[in-house]
């Protein structure tokens, strides 16, 4: 009879991972997924909710509705873009680039392309020229859809792309659909760059079966209801997070979206409450906003189901203070990354244990390597976590050697360090690169984050290495203080407290108070800036 050693995690059959102990009652292990374009996820709600709002467009300010679609309307959008794509000259496997922020445009622009059999390249409307021309030119983009006399316009003119104005392209939505051409799954649906905050942004290429994949995957964990879900939609669209969990998802679902430009609290607010919201998928910085704003303290969520966060770890005290607004435990971490569509991870939903991002999704697998020897760590020592799984890339564009050293054997090589308990939950601790070598001994962020973020001062914080001649590096942390605290608060408070309550030098030695922390457009904080010393 074989034999394992004890505390390591098994890899023999169906049923035999530690968090098939906690797997949710509602949630199979596999799911058949139908090989299928990506466009079918809008596709295949038009027959049962044709006539049901697909999106609500509101101001990101006010929160006033602008526009309402519906599902038959959207599709048959979507359907006269991509004949407009194809007049244009756009054939299949052909780049373009959508720089729009969430909007109906950007949501059409995604659906026309895969109805064309052309790949999407979303990109950031508020990335620096230069940035978004890098991306354009590595994608080599036949067409760049913006707003005109933007970065986008002058980008797409440098690179001598064909460049369409984002009214130019509502006009096509009205014209007579085209044949659909034939698709296959394993083609490349869309072109994700990565967001760089800690190198040169890649090009990752997620194919249809990704897409669709990840969606159903994500939709049957959080227990969507067909027709029955409102979701907000304030995560940027042009990034994997939103395309995923704030367009795809809720599509897939028959949802009705309401669709904000950019984030704003006080009017994500008063739209759970007037529009009686189900969903509220952000990211941690989100919460923290509404939980900051008058109005987000007010809103009614009582109709709140479980509201997804990731893209940057969820500190315990924010979760803990959102459920309580809610009054229940509603606020369930997950983890996933562009490299694979993303959702990897999520909290069972009436199991989540807060610092955790939860368990592997259905048909995912996950390990933790060790970080010197690449061998499968046991039960709670710290390590890289690896991931495989149907929804993982097909590889970064137009880099191969990139792509061999991120994807071994079928396995993603996340480069975040993480840990997996007895019972299966993961914690990511911190990224391989974040990590902080004082005097010999190693800090990882997260765990010197959490403390800070406990204090009832503190609303945010990110802790970063910065160069000492004594010890190699110290620890700085980086803190924006709530508005009621300002000036109050100093930088021994926060030694003090930290010495309280941490290893003494896990302790930092700077605490440098900010107006705000740099962030990306998806919410993860910009570590580079923090180490280079940039306001």
């Amino acid at each position: 009879m074989a034999t394992r050693e004890p505390g390591r995690i098994s890899l023999n059959k169906r049923g035999s991972r530690p968090w098939h102990k906690v797997w949710p009652d509602a949630v199979p292990l596999t799911i058949d997924y139908p090989r299928v374009p990506a466009w079918w996820l809008l596709e295949r709600n038009v027959t049962s909710f044709g006539a049901r709002v697909a999106l609500r467009e509101l101001d990101h300010a006010s929160g006033t509705e602008r526009r309402a679609t519906t599902y038959e309307q959207l599709y048959r959008a979507a359907q006269g873009a991509a004949s407009g794509l194809r007049t244009l000259g756009v054939s299949r496997g052909d780049r373009v680039a959508f720089v729009l922020p969430n909007s109906r445009a950007l949501i059409i622009g995604y659906f026309a392309t895969w109805l064309a059999g052309a790949i999407a390249v979303p990109a950031n409307p508020m990335a620096r020229e230069h940035e978004l021309e890098t991306h354009l030119r590595d994608a080599e983009t036949a067409l760049v859809v913006g707003e005109p006399a933007s970065v986008a316009e002058s980008s797409a003119r440098k690179i001598r792309s064909r460049f369409i104005d984002s009214q130019a392209f509502d006009a096509l939505t009205t014209l007579p659909p085209i044949a659909t051409p034939s698709s296959n799954a394993d083609d490349v649906a869309v072109l994700l760059y990565t967001g760089g905050t800690t190198g040169p942004s890649k090009g990752v290429m997620l194919t249809h079966r990704n897409v669709v994949t990840n969606c159903i995957q994500f939709a049957t964990w959080y227990g969507f209801v067909p027709g029955d879900e409102t979701c907000v939609a304030a995560l940027p669209m042009f990034h994997s997070g939103g395309m995923s969990g704030a367009m795809n998802v809720p599509l897939y679902a028959g949802a009705t979206l309401l669709v904000f430009e950019r984030f704003h609290a006080a009017a994500v607010a008063r739209a759970v409450t007037d529009h009686r919201a189900t969903r509220l998928f952000g990211v941690p910085t989100m919460y923290i906003a509404l939980l900051a704003d008058d109005e987000g303290r007010r809103a009614d969520y009582s109709f709140l189901r479980a509201c997804r966060t990731n893209a940057a770890p969820l500190p315990p005290a924010v979760k803990r203070a959102f459920d309580d607004l809610v009054g229940r435990d509603v606020l369930i971490e997950g983890y996933g990354l562009t490299e694979a569509s993303p959702l990897t991870h999520a909290n069972p939903l009436t199991r989540a244990r807060p610092g955790s991002i939860g368990i592997p999704l259905p048909d995912t697998d996950a390990r933790i390597l060790d970080l010197e020897t690449g061998e499968e760590c046991s039960i709670g020592k710290l390590g890289e976590l690896v991931i495989r799984g149907p929804q993982v890339m097909t590889g970064y564009w137009r880099r191969p050697a990139e792509t061999a050293a991120a994807v071994n054997n079928g396995w993603l090589h996340t480069g975040d360090v993480a840990v997996i308990d007895g019972d299966g939950y993961f914690s990511i601790v911190s990224r391989t690169k974040d990590v902080i070598n004082t005097a010999g001994f190693k800090v990882w962020p997260r765990e010197v984050e959490e403390v800070l973020y406990s204090h009832p001062a503190v609303r945010m914080a990110a802790v970063v290495g910065v160069p000492d001649s004594y010890r190699g590096e110290a620890v700085k942390a980086c803190v924006v203080l709530k508005d009621e605290y300002q000036g109050q608060i100093h930088e021994g408070d926060l030694r003090r407290y930290c010495h309280e309550r941490l290893t003494p030098y896990k302790v930092p030695r700077v605490v440098e108070f900010r107006p705000e922390l740099p962030m990306t457009a998806s919410g993860k904080v910009l570590r580079r800036q923090l180490h280079e010393g940039t306001h």
